[in-house]
């Protein structure tokens, strides 16, 4: 086990009564509990005891942090700092682990295909890293696989997209919107877009004009 200690000062202040260990162990896992809480699923963690070889000033401001870059996940460790004149800070080890549903396919699927709720099912999953699935069938139905995947599989954001509102070669109607004016044309979309994505459209003469896809093969220009 090991623990950082940025300012450790040990029984050289032998006047002083040492901090308790426990006390900053319950500083730490205060800070975990409530940070934790807003984890997807259900979060465990076990802090784990402090070298009993370290002797700490006693100190009546304690105040828990996570150090820069870190996650609560994993392995991990917290920081336990003393605010008071002449303070000092120590690393306390977290193990966290997260117990969550994840979604994962029912089924084979192939590229391009739209997902419905059959498709999905649950799966439970005890994890030391960053979550990176779904747990709400409303974050993936009416989505479309970007590669087909087989059976079994946690959904991921990179395995999809949203449906297009408007493809390439597809004739669009093109809105102008101004102050006090409205107009409409009609052109020929030059890419796939999803609704809010970039398009580029070919209008009269082969000119070419690049708008914002909207829903209903609608595409909207800022003038």
């Amino acid at each position: 086990m090991l623990i950082f200690v940025s300012l450790l000062l040990a029984c050289a202040v032998a006047s002083a009564a040492p901090q308790s260990h426990a006390q900053i162990r319950s500083v730490a896992d205060a800070f975990v509990q409530q940070q934790t809480a807003a984890l997807p699923g259900k979060a465990t963690y076990k802090i784990e005891e402090i070298d009993r070889r370290i002797a700490l000033p006693e100190c009546a401001r304690l105040e828990a942090f996570l150090p820069a870059g870190s996650q609560l996940i994993g392995r991990t460790a917290v920081g336990v700092r003393c605010l008071e004149q002449n303070g000092w800070s120590i690393f306390v080890p977290v193990q966290v682990r997260l117990s969550l549903d994840l979604l994962v396919t029912t089924r084979q699927l192939p590229l391009g295909h739209t997902l419905q709720e059959s498709d999905i099912a649950t799966q439970a999953t005890e994890t030391s890293q960053t979550a990176s699935g779904y747990t709400d069938p409303k974050q993936v139905i009416g989505k479309v696989l970007r590669y087909g995947i087989t059976a079994g599989q946690v959904l991921r954001e990179d395995m999809l997209r949203a449906p297009y509102s408007v493809t390439q070669g597809q004739a669009v109607q093109l809105t102008v919107q101004g102050k006090g004016f409205s107009i409409r044309s009609e052109g020929v979309a030059l890419n796939n877009a999803s609704e809010g994505q970039p398009v580029q459209v070919r209008v009269a003469a082969g000119r070419v004009v690049s708008g914002v896809a909207r829903a209903g093969g609608v595409v909207e220009i800022t003038p």
